[in-house]
């Protein structure tokens, strides 16, 4: 499991120590989380505990998107000058001299593929990263990115970071695949569906109190009149039926669905709380029964339109070796 880093100080070190302790290693930010105070949390815990306690984290974090610390048209993007702007600023605030796997955090159409991959190589080269990774790509372009990296013979990515849960799953119609098929690594946000998966809201009574949503009922792909339909209750259902079946919480079994799902290298926690993140530990352990997954997966089948992904498009794409059988 990977463990996200966007809290309180105080907490997050304190989260950091237990998820090391349970013998977690990927620790991932971003340069945007808390315009790159995540950084400077994660790297002032470096920084003041020993060698021997920080020297498995495997250390992520991703650029991309601008800052109020660079609010112009260049300070945001997939450019070789943004991106080296952003990592070196990065490897300040985390106190770091290398990070194991940078990830560039969306797509950018406004700068060549060809640019982005040979800066993300010379980053590999000069030592300051170890790997590098996508995040929210989608499947054209992840194997855009796969299939030039080779043609241009630099070092082509190693993992891709979508948002994946019970409540998102368009992403195996066509990016699942793509990630297979290059042999990548994924690594789903958001396996909670924005906390909707741990059971915290309800279908009579609009998110009140320090929550996500409690404080803002409108944020971003969660916002509860958005996320709020009846597919999602019936999702949550079902993911409450099977936590009280197994006396398991319901984060338990939403994260242990996505963690076995094809792919699947690792799963982010973005836990607020050290209680919550003692829950998400605890997923590692449970697998879920073939019933159990079944009924969890025909609850949340997002029923895509006939064509392309539908039956009728899945038909087309078919092929039998024995013809009317």
């Amino acid at each position: 499991m990977t463990f996200g880093v966007e809290a309180d100080e105080t907490v997050a070190h304190q989260q950091l120590d237990r998820f090391i302790q349970a013998d977690g290693t990927l620790v991932d930010t971003a340069d945007v989380y808390g315009d790159g105070r995540s950084e400077e949390i994660i790297g002032r815990w470096f920084a003041s505990r020993p060698a021997d306690v920080t020297e498995p984290v495997v250390l992520a974090t991703k650029g991309r998107f601008g800052s109020t610390r660079y609010d112009h048209p260049n300070g945001a993007g997939l450019s070789a000058r943004h991106l080296t702007r952003a990592l070196d600023a990065s490897l300040r605030r985390l106190g770091r001299d290398s990070v194991d796997l940078y990830q560039v955090h969306a797509f950018d159409a406004l700068t060549p593929m060809e640019e982005t991959l040979r800066t993300l190589d010379q980053f590999v080269q000069a030592g300051k990263i170890r790997y590098y990774g996508l995040s929210n790509f989608t499947g054209w372009q992840l194997t855009k990115a796969v299939h030039l990296a080779r043609a241009l013979n630099v070092a082509g990515p190693v993992t891709l970071q979508p948002q994946y849960s019970l409540l998102a799953r368009e992403i195996e119609w066509e990016i699942v695949p793509a990630v297979l098929d290059a042999g990548m690594g994924l690594l789903p946000w958001s396996p909670l569906g924005g906390g909707w998966l741990s059971g915290k809201y309800r279908r009579d009574q609009r998110p009140a109190g320090a929550t996500r949503l409690g404080e803002d009922p409108g944020r971003g792909m969660e916002a509860y009149d958005r996320r709020g339909t009846e597919r999602t209750w019936k999702v949550i259902d079902a993911v409450q039926k099977v936590a009280e079946d197994r006396g398991v919480s319901m984060a338990e079994v939403a994260l242990a669905w996505v963690n076995d799902r094809p792919a699947v290298s690792s799963t982010i926690l973005g836990a607020r709380t050290l209680d919550q993140l003692e829950a998400n530990l605890r997923s590692a352990d449970l697998h879920l029964t073939a019933a159990e997954t079944a009924a969890l997966d025909a609850a949340s089948d997002p029923h895509p339109v006939d064509y392309p992904y539908g039956e009728l498009g899945v038909d087309q794409r078919s092929r039998s070796l024995n013809p009317g059988r």
